[in-house]
């Protein structure tokens, strides 16, 4: 990855110690209870800045901003940046002067949040190098990545559990009731001709029409290839002759005499 051309400022520290470390004689790590920390060499304010991949531990003047010293960054955690083993607020960076001569110094925080501070600046911007890293690695090679393998395995099987569904209504095979009337009974309309139908009494019954009593008439059913008549009504007797006299009786003079208050068409 080519290193852009501006610089960005990660992290701002304003006060900062440095000190001389002894040379560590064994691998064992940096101690910071070595160091005379009573007796800092050199005091002020640190400021981390990225270019591209590398990141500068840079070691100011707190007033005028002069550069003290350098630290470039490649990785971290690794020789450029250590922690020592006794303690969080200090580490020991490795610095140079451009010229090729390089050494290492120890630098401390006097607040544990600054150190905190210092060491997450530093993992952020190698966390996003790395990620970027892999996308140009996937851009440049693109049929290497990984892909999603969505097959069945050898004896792999699935299972679909569908529950009975309902017949939404008014669907087919299932017609929606029609409403019912508001109005109660519907009416059917009249027969085409626009006469009206002659009433049928029921079997049993005569029917009266002008005064006079009339026979209805019975059609013959077929029973096993020979016509039987149906059963004729009983003659009436007195009690339903009365009745049906009134009713011929009212029936006439209804018809004959005109009500007062009508006018007759």
């Amino acid at each position: 990855m080519e290193e852009n051309g501006y610089e960005s400022v990660l992290c701002v520290k304003p006060d900062v110690h440095v000190y001389r470390i002894p040379p560590r004689a064994t691998n064992r790590g940096y101690r910071a209870a070595e160091w005379q920390l009573d007796q800092p060499s050199w005091s002020g304010r640190l400021r981390i800045t990225a270019k591209g991949q590398m990141a500068y531990i840079k070691l100011e003047d707190r007033t005028s901003g002069e550069l003290f010293a350098q630290a470039p960054v490649d990785q971290f955690p690794g020789t450029a940046v250590e922690s020592v083993t006794d303690s969080s607020r200090y580490f020991v960076i490795r610095i140079e002067d451009g010229n090729g001569r390089r050494a290492f110094i120890g630098i401390g925080f006097g607040d544990r949040g600054d150190a905190f501070d210092f060491n997450v600046a530093l993992q952020d911007h190698f966390k996003w190098v790395k990620q970027q890293c892999e996308f140009a690695k996937q851009a440049q090679n693109p049929d290497q990545s990984p892909k999603l393998d969505l097959g069945f395995k050898e004896g792999q099987t699935i299972k679909l559990n569908i529950a009975n569904m309902k017949k939404k209504e008014g669907t087919a095979g299932n017609p929606r009731a029609r409403p019912a009337c508001t109005g109660g009974l519907s009416l059917l309309p009249p027969p085409p001709g626009g006469k009206t139908s002659t009433l049928i009494p029921p079997p049993g019954e005569q029917l009266s029409v002008g005064g006079s009593l009339v026979q209805p008439a019975v059609a013959p059913t077929s029973v096993g290839g020979a016509s039987v008549p149906w059963p004729q009504p009983k003659p009436a007797t007195a009690a339903t002759a009365d009745i049906w006299g009134d009713f011929t009786k009212s029936t006439g003079s209804t018809s004959s005499q005109t009500q007062p208050g009508w006018v007759q068409f």
